[in-house]
């Protein structure tokens, strides 16, 4: 690949990092201080034992948040971006498995969650959402460096990187 083909997949990267991030910041964040609502919502899908439900409810803002700002930071990118992957993954799962068993649910994925008569109407628009998010957490995945991430001064480039990435980060 060229030096400006991985220069542009480089900004692609930051993008595709920063928004999936700021996604897991905001989600996570709205959750955070509700822990009941948040147990709720992974109730409401009917997936899990009542238990395990909990412990999911209470956890997923955590991680969220985690995830989040590992992306936008770009710290450990690779790994936030490869659980972001599985996350966006699980969520598409979840909600295909209440639309097709017709159960009407407030997703949850910004706080609140439970039953919502309607909601089917949202799946298609929520399940969109989650699939452009999953192919920009692959993305930022499949690269070894985004422009703008603490990785880049944390571990040591190969030369074709340092390249492209050369004064990204002041």
């Amino acid at each position: 690949m060229s030096d400006t083909g991985r220069s542009a997949l480089a900004w692609a990267g930051l993008v595709a990092r920063l928004v999936t991030g700021g996604v897991w910041i905001v989600a996570g964040g709205l959750k955070i201080t509700q822990p009941d609502a948040s147990i709720n919502a992974v109730r409401a899908y009917q997936l899990l034992p009542s238990s395990l439900a909990e412990a999911v409810g209470i956890a997923l803002p955590a991680v969220e948040l985690a995830v989040g700002l590992a992306l936008v930071v770009g710290v450990f990118t690779r790994a936030a971006a490869a659980v972001s992957a599985l996350l966006f993954a699980a969520f598409i799962v979840g909600i295909s498995s209440v639309w097709a068993r017709g159960i009407e649910i407030d997703c949850g994925c910004f706080g609140g969650g439970g039953t919502k008569a309607g909601a089917a109407s949202a799946y298609p628009w929520e399940i969109a959402r989650d699939a452009a998010l999953l192919l920009a957490s692959l993305l930022v995945a499949s690269l070894r460096r985004t422009r703008l991430s603490l990785d880049s001064h944390l571990f040591a480039q190969r030369p074709e990187e340092r390249a492209t990435t050369e004064g990204a980060v002041s």
